[in-house]
């Protein structure tokens, strides 16, 4: 097998075309590959269980039914389409957990599972070059993909937002994990914050509640110690002072004036050059991650930092 990182997109590669797979006569089944075929031996194993060859939540697929099974079904439901491979451990692992979460989601969406070895020329037609390789299909259109195993928490984020694609609307669970790393946070303990939160992210790494709680921690642990009247004092006494102005647009936003203090960095951008400019501009990113990139306030900054850097 080739040795994507788990995540990669697949769509890197170029455009996948599903309609050559439209009104394609039955094909008959292809013998799966063998030792003599490819010059080197495929692990033994069994083959993935599951329910029938078509009808279910959960389905075999070849080329004889993959127009009806995927092409057909997407119209009406989000199809995810799994190319497998019995034999390896990382591949049945993810085949499992698909299958734990097709169950536990009672129909919002097909699993479609196609055993590479047997389909070839399936695998050929998705441009899969690693398995596990899964695809998400739409309106009988790709939607995105991924190859290589997932952790289960990012493999259920992935598949919420195909659900979301496909117009299912999905219930956001809270995450006790995120309470408890908010409750360190409230509590002042920043250290035991910034530990839960990074655990969230290694499960879950676009965790948007987790990375603007990490980027708050941050901004805490700079402003430690900090007068915030006297920090904004001093900025305000010498605008020019670089390390001044950056910590009191800290102070500004731990203080609810987010607006102040994006504004407060804007401007120094506009006013230096060079290295100073960049550290502005990198700091003032770091608080829009704290309120987050559907922030309003923080759209408008970024439009004004665009503005004052080109």
């Amino acid at each position: 097998m080739s040795d994507l990182r788990p995540g990669q997109s697949i769509f890197t590669r170029g455009a996948v075309d599903l309609s050559s797979l439209a009104n394609r006569p039955a094909a008959p089944a292809t013998p799966a590959p063998t030792s003599a075929d490819s010059g080197e031996s495929a692990p033994s194993g069994g083959t993935f269980p599951g329910a029938p060859a078509g009808g279910g939540n959960a389905v075999d697929v070849t080329e004889a039914n993959v127009q009806t099974e995927v092409l057909e079904r997407s119209m009406a439901t989000p199809v995810v389409v799994a190319f497998l491979a019995p034999g390896y451990p990382e591949v049945q692992q993810l085949a499992d957990a698909l299958e734990q979460f097709n169950a536990a989601d009672g129909g919002m969406w097909v699993l479609a599972r196609v055993d590479v070895q047997a389909n070839p020329r399936l695998a050929a037609m998705f441009r899969v070059q690693s398995v596990p390789t899964v695809y998400a299909v739409v309106g009988g259109q790709p939607v995105d993909a991924f190859a290589g195993p997932v952790p289960p928490a990012q493999l259920r984020q992935w598949l919420d937002a195909v659900l979301r694609a496909g117009g299912v609307e999905v219930a956001v669970p809270e995450d006790p994990r995120l309470a408890e790393a908010d409750d360190a946070l409230m509590m002042g303990d920043l250290d035991e914050a910034e530990r839960a939160y990074r655990k969230i992210l290694s499960d879950a790494p676009r965790d948007a509640a987790a990375e603007a709680g990490l980027a708050q921690v941050v901004l805490a642990k700079r402003v430690v110690g900090v007068d915030p009247q006297a920090a904004v004092a001093a900025a305000d006494a010498d605008p020019d002072d670089l390390p001044a102005q950056l910590r009191a647009a800290d102070v500004q936003v731990l203080g609810g004036e987010a607006e102040q203090a994006y504004q407060r960095l804007v401007n120094l951008v506009r006013r230096v050059y060079g290295d100073d400019r960049e550290t502005v501009r990198q700091h003032l990113v770091s608080l829009f991650a704290v309120a987050g990139p559907d922030d309003p306030a923080v759209a408008a900054a970024r439009r004004s930092l665009a503005s004052a850097l080109f």
